[in-house]
């Protein structure tokens, strides 16, 4: 099992940095590499919904499935991949803690690869840690500029 681990501090309150990342239809504004979120299904605080990537350096777009449940009460959200792909698994873990004057947001990711996947798990933990750490950068921008 590969895992990352990263953290942003978010200078805004907690419940708003918390009402606008739950927003998964607003995540293309949110996120730097979604071009676009499609809800398939709500079950009270769990959705489950399609992400579609903007091309990469190639001019790749990727799409797949998730599902993720949000807990308002402990301010965490655990998700993971319906459609796999590459990996055998993904989960990611979602945290929100209040900081002086701000949110902490912390996300977990815990995967594995597929044997026939054309990159291993240390690969793919340098990716997602780049990946991770551009898009809450531009979470933090547009969370702020918001609050």
């Amino acid at each position: 099992m590969a895992t990352t681990d990263n953290t942003v501090s978010i200078d805004a309150p907690v419940e708003r940095v918390w009402e606008l990342t739950n927003d998964v239809e607003a995540w293309p504004e949110l996120f730097a590499e979604y071009a676009a979120t499609e809800v398939l299904s709500r079950d009270g605080d769990t959705v489950e919904f399609r992400l579609t990537t903007r091309p990469d350096a190639e001019g790749r777009v990727w799409t797949w499935v998730s599902r993720r449940t949000s807990d308002p009460e402990t301010r965490t959200v655990r998700a993971h991949r319906v459609e796999t792909g590459p990996f055998k698994y993904m989960r990611i873990f979602w945290y929100y803690t209040e900081s002086a004057g701000g949110t902490n947001l912390r996300w977990v990711q815990e995967f594995e690869m597929r044997d026939d996947a054309p990159f291993d798990d240390a690969a793919m933990t340098d990716h997602l840690n780049r990946a991770t750490r551009t898009n809450m950068d531009h979470i933090k921008k547009v969370v702020e500029a918001a609050s």
